[in-house]
Parts: C-alpha cells; structure tokens; sequence
C-alpha cells in the first residue's frame, strides 16, 4: 500500500468516526478501483475543462461515497473540504449528488447507475464521440432487475464504450447467491474479465483492454480492506470507530 492510499484511509477512518456518518468497509473495498481509474484511465484535464466528449464514471454504490470523495480529492477535484462531510448545507453528503462538480449522477438508490450508464454510452454513440462510460456497482445490486435489463439493452445496443465493473465483496451472498456469475453474465452477450480488485495491474489490464462488446469487470475485493478488524465483517457495515478503535484502525494500516 503505498503512501497516498494510507492517508486516504486514515481520513477515511478519521472523517467517518468523527461524523459518525459514512459506509467505510464499502468505501475501501473499491478503493484500489477507484485510485487506478483517476490515475491511469481517466483524463483529469478533460475533466477539469468539461470537455463534452470524455470519460465519464458514474459510481453506482453511491453509499460509498466516502471513497469518490477521498479520491477527488486527492487528485484536487473536491470543491468542498471534506471536513465537511455530511454536515448541515455541505454537498458531501452520504451520497453524493451530481450538484458536486465532477459527479456525473446522484447515486444511492441501488441498481439506477448501470441503467443511467447505458443511456449515456448510447447517446455517446448518437454523437459518435470516443469516449467511454466506466459503471462502478455493488454485488448488491445484482438484486435489482434493472441491472439485468440493462445487461439486455447493453449487448443489443454493441455499446462496447460500456464498461461496467462489479465491487464483488461477496457481501450480498447473505441475500441471493449470483453462482456462476461470469456465465450468467456471457450469456447476455457481454465480455467478462474476473480479476483481483486490490491488484492495480490487474484493474488498469482490464479497464484498458479491447473489446466488442460491453465490457463487465468481476473485481473479487474484501469489504474493509486494509482495516483487518473490519475486513468482510457485517457488524462494520455502518458502524463507526470510536476514539479507541480509531487509533488502533490507524495504527495497523
């Protein structure tokens, strides 16, 4: 773990103790994800210009929130200071909202951001821009049968500027096991890639590789990943360390 992603934890850690606010297991499960799209796959000039046809991502689990604003942040995207998070008329709320610059969608409700992501790659192909859509979702979200409509729409459309990348923390097994997954996934007539979502090389391969089809990202990752009393443990799901906890979580990263 390099030095910039344990400050990001500790903030992370730090932020949601002190506001007792924030899903931080969620948050870090995807945030090797997240730190690879900002510094190897989207183009932070196009961004910060607004340029019509550039890379847009729509995170999708939006109670992770957490995570897109630590890492806007890092790469000074944040217009707010994150102190502020969920504070009374501070934008960085719980889930973050398309009126914070540089979010593309208000996300939270699950299973809308895939759905809003085909829409956008379809209009992208209208206007014949390059550029692509990147869909962050939780495994949770397979629960909604928008996503699987989408799944439909994305191969009938050939939107291969579509990717979609799965935050597959296992966490949703306690409701409906997916099994087989990346068949069920193929037979929608996506292209499938199962990697470890902590490895960066494996997540830029995936992100940057050719496809013709939509592209669906099975990221295997650990809920509370680097936090060791939190990892894959469902009574930090929305849970906040106290003054104790937070110094220990601290001083084991």
């Amino acid at each position: 773990m390099n030095l910039n992603k344990q400050k990001i934890i500790q903030k992370i850690l730090t932020i949601s103790s002190e506001k007792k606010e924030g899903h931080i297991p969620s948050s870090l499960s995807i945030l090797d994800i997240l730190f690879v799209l900002y510094s190897k796959i989207l183009d932070i000039k196009k961004i910060k210009q607004n340029e019509i046809d550039r890379d847009k991502f729509i995170l999708s689990k939006g109670h992770a929130s957490l995570a897109i604003y630590s890492i806007l942040e890092n790469f000074e995207l944040l217009e707010e200071n994150l102190e502020n998070f969920c504070d009374y008329n501070s934008k960085l709320g719980g889930h973050p909202s398309d009126k914070i610059n540089y979010i593309e969608v208000s996300s939270g409700s699950l299973g809308h951001g895939l759905p809003i992501g085909v829409g956008m790659a379809i209009g992208h192909k209208i206007k014949n821009f390059t550029s692509k859509i990147y869909v962050l979702i939780g495994d949770g979200e397979l629960n909604e049968g928008t996503n699987w409509e989408s799944f439909l729409l994305g191969a009938q459309h050939k939107l291969d500027n579509l990717i979609c990348i799965l935050d597959y923390n296992k966490s949703n097994d306690r409701a409906i096991h997916l099994n087989s997954l990346e068949q069920k996934i193929k037979s929608f007539g996506w292209e499938v890639f199962v990697i470890d979502g902590h490895n960066s090389l494996e997540i830029e391969k995936s992100l940057i590789e050719v496809s013709t089809k939509p592209k669906f990202i099975i990221a295997n990752t650990i809920k509370g990943k680097g936090c060791k009393i939190m990892e894959n443990n469902p009574e930090w799901h929305h849970k906040f360390p106290n003054s104790e906890e937070l110094k220990l979580l601290i001083e084991n990263l």
